[in-house]
């Protein structure tokens, strides 16, 4: 029942989600359009703005976890229910400690994913500075080698699977 309430105001939530980024991007629309002079005026109002957007999404985002686990736990419940044989209680420590470490693998694989991307993506970085560097020295005449950030995509994705 507390999952179907949280899921009634999911139009609320989904709304509040959507104005978070707009509103959080307010200030760098407003950089991007506008002068130095008028762009320090208009931060003090962008800066409301993007304290609201980063609230807004941390408020939506709560919602969607809260709901989701409610509702895998009433799951979870039901299948005990169906199969019958099952007694599992939630409140023991061991079925506890392993539903929360279960629950929590796969933000550590998202974590690991991530990092991953990040250590590629700053290699690459690298790379394609060091070759608009070359671009510039020789006027761009110079004929850039993608070749070395597919390969270094290509190295982080084979270790880090591994």
């Amino acid at each position: 029942m507390a999952a179907i309430g949280m899921l009634s105001t999911m139009a609320t939530t989904l709304t509040i989600d959507a104005f978070g980024p707009i509103s959080d991007n307010a200030g760098g629309i407003a950089e991007m359009a506008l002068g130095s002079n008028e762009f320090k005026q208009t931060r003090n109002v962008t800066d409301v703005l993007d304290a609201a957007g980063n609230t807004t999404a941390a408020i939506g985002k709560g919602f969607a976890i809260g709901s989701a686990c409610l509702v895998s736990l009433a799951l979870f419940s039901a299948f005990v229910t169906r199969v019958g044989s099952i007694k599992v209680s939630i409140l023991d420590s061991l079925v506890f400690s392993g539903l929360l470490i279960g629950s929590l693998l796969p933000y550590w694989f998202s974590g690991l994913t991530m990092k991953s991307v990040g250590q590629a993506a700053q290699e690459m970085a690298k790379i394609a500075s060091e070759e608009i560097k070359k671009g510039v020295e020789s006027h761009w005449n110079y004929q850039p080698n993608s070749n070395k950030c597919i390969e270094i995509s290509t190295k982080h994705s084979i270790k880090e699977m591994l």
